[in-house]
């Protein structure tokens, strides 16, 4: 099977991980990761993205599959469930929000910076390393560290996922795979 140049995304992936540990403002980067999903779904109607372009599903797909990280285990019904999906779309919105509400707080000054990345919105690891001082507002630090640590937890969950069950389990529930697909069916006309 011939390989494509986009077979290789996952190298994106893993480097943007680890960019972000050494220093946190490459997690601007990631902000790919959120507008081209939802470019291709708006002008072409298919998650296109998802299935050909997604490193983070590369990356989970090569770590269970080719390497063996898998329990290649069915996952539960309950989380291909729509109420298990779009409930946690939802969940992942407000926390989203809410970083950018901590980001907004920095950017007019009524909170300092924190050089810390939340893993799985709960544990705050100090990552004062990955952060040496810029000319950037604090408030576009205090961004970094909120998007790094959404795209960090999001990629533990996947790991934890492809672990328990098939590599790619993650993309069952993936929040962007979840608001592509929505966007595809308004547009194609099927809701």
């Amino acid at each position: 099977m011939k390989k494509h140049w986009y077979d290789y995304l996952w190298i994106v992936s893993l480097t943007y991980l680890i960019l972000g540990f050494f220093n946190i403002l490459f997690a601007w980067l990631g902000l790919f990761c959120f507008f081209i999903p939802l470019i291709i779904s708006l002008a072409k109607g298919t998650k296109g993205y998802c299935n050909r372009y997604c490193g983070r599903g590369q990356l989970f797909g090569l770590l269970g599959g080719r390497f063996g990280f898998s329990r290649k285990k069915d996952i539960p019904k309950w989380m291909k469930s729509k109420w298990f999906r779009y409930g946690f779309l939802v969940f992942f919105f407000v926390m989203f929000f809410a970083m950018l509400w901590n980001t907004y707080l920095v950017f007019s000054g009524a909170q300092d910076l924190k050089q810390t990345v939340t893993l799985l919105w709960t544990f705050k690891l100090p990552w004062q390393w990955a952060y040496h001082g810029t000319q950037f507002h604090p408030g576009a630090v205090q961004f970094a560290f909120g998007f790094y640590s959404v795209m960090l937890t999001s990629t533990v969950l996947g790991l934890i996922t492809m672990a328990l069950f098939k590599p790619r389990s993650w993309c069952v529930y993936c929040p962007m795979g979840t608001m592509t697909q929505l966007i595809c069916r308004v547009r194609n006309g099927k809701e």
